[in-house]
């Protein structure tokens, strides 16, 4: 949009969505295919566009991408290319009324004349939760790396976050941490649960055949992990502690740590990536519970598997503290250590949970609510430049 342009347009706001990249299955990638649901006549801006590594959905909605992605090896390896997404985000010019940004880090320095309303996953990991982000394993080349460019990546970060114009959270935790990094006091607006059609739920061979007779339990025959296989997420806490169990467990993602993990897991685990909504709905419906360990913004597979009446085992941390009920629609365990998830399922397994109340639980968290709250958010910027 040229300066000269009116901000608000005669027929109402132009809106358009901002997203760091679109290279991989995620909360974050979800909360955008929900935005595009509240706006569904809104452009998607993104640095990166991988199409075969993200959800399906976005084939059918209007990506708009820079020359550069057509570097394969960048879409493939983005977190190697840090030192240069600055100058990358910022050569992005959205021409709107108002942004509505999805940023776990980049996004929200997206230039545009119009409005710029940021809905924060989290204050980049990288700069903030450095350990947590590179994990245990994390090379002395990564590690010096990033301590050579934290300084100019954190004055760029900043410089970002004040060109937000509004500032969203998308749970407590986060907002704590968006006031910390940036001294932003922001709104907490929960992203919603998306729900399949029980029409449309797959049932998954591979699963069928390895749970064998087991598989007709109604009360579910397995625990269910979903998440991507980075090193804050702790799965090899929960695959330790089911190693060589007479339990058996199904871990849905993939990431850095998959070869790890692989290595790592017994014969009654079982690792699969890449599935679709109702293939991943199948296991939420069939399992005992979701397990997780992770340190999450935003706890959003218990939410996922409460749509089924499958309550949730999680780290007593983060966003799950916003979207689990204790002992109504899941329990907690304190630390992400094989012992502490082993003992937890322990203590799962002798406790009953009622499938209509995790259900009922899950209601507030619709695609509804999250619609009104971001209209709602977009209305009020509208409002201030009239």
């Amino acid at each position: 949009m040229s300066p000269e342009r009116p901000l608000i347009s005669t027929n109402g706001p132009r809106i358009a969505i901002a997203h760091d990249y679109l290279t991989q299955l995620g909360g974050a990638e979800k909360t955008v295919l929900n935005m595009s649901k509240a706006f569904p006549d809104a452009p998607i801006y993104t640095m990166l566009y991988d199409p075969d590594a993200t959800f399906p959905e976005f084939r059918d909605l209007d990506v708009r991408v820079p020359t550069i992605n057509k570097v394969r090896a960048l879409r493939k390896h983005h977190r190697a290319a840090l030192p240069i997404f600055p100058l990358l985000a910022q050569s992005i010019f959205v021409d709107a009324d108002v942004v509505v940004t999805s940023s776990s880090g980049w996004a929200h320095g997206f230039r545009t004349s119009g409005r710029k309303l940021v809905y924060c996953h989290s204050p980049a990991r990288w700069l903030y939760q450095s350990e947590a982000y590179l994990g245990d394993n994390a090379g002395a080349v990564a590690r010096m790396g990033l301590r050579a460019t934290s300084g100019y990546l954190r004055a760029w970060d900043r410089k970002a976050a004040s060109s937000g114009d509004l500032y969203l959270a998308n749970s407590t935790q986060i907002k704590g941490r968006i006031a910390d990094a940036y001294g932003i006091d922001a709104q907490v607006v929960f992203p919603p649960v998306s729900t399949v059609a029980a029409d449309d739920v797959e049932p998954i061979a591979e699963v069928l055949d390895w749970l064998g007779p087991a598989a007709d339990d109604k009360d579910g025959s397995f625990y269910l992990v979903v998440s991507r296989l980075l090193p804050y997420k702790n799965v090899d806490a929960i695959v330790r502690a089911f190693a060589g169990a007479d339990r058996r467990l199904v871990v849905v993602g993939r990431g850095p740590q998959a070869h790890r993990l692989h290595a790592m897991k017994t014969d009654n685990v079982m690792m699969l990536s890449d599935l679709s909504d109702g293939a991943l709905a199948w296991l939420y419906k069939n399992c005992k519970a979701i397990i997780a360990a992770s340190y999450e913004d935003y706890g959003l597979t218990p939410l996922e598997a409460g749509v089924w009446g499958r309550p949730a085992v999680a780290l007593r941390f983060g966003g799950f503290l916003d979207t689990i009920h204790e002992d109504v629609s899941g329990m907690y365990f304190e630390e992400p250590t094989a012992e502490a998830v082993g003992a937890a399922v322990d203590r799962f397994e002798s406790m009953k949970f009622d499938a209509d109340k995790v259900r009922n639980h899950v209601q507030q968290f619709s695609q509804e609510v999250f619609s009104e709250r971001l209209h709602a958010a977009v209305g009020d910027l509208v409002a201030r430049t009239g």
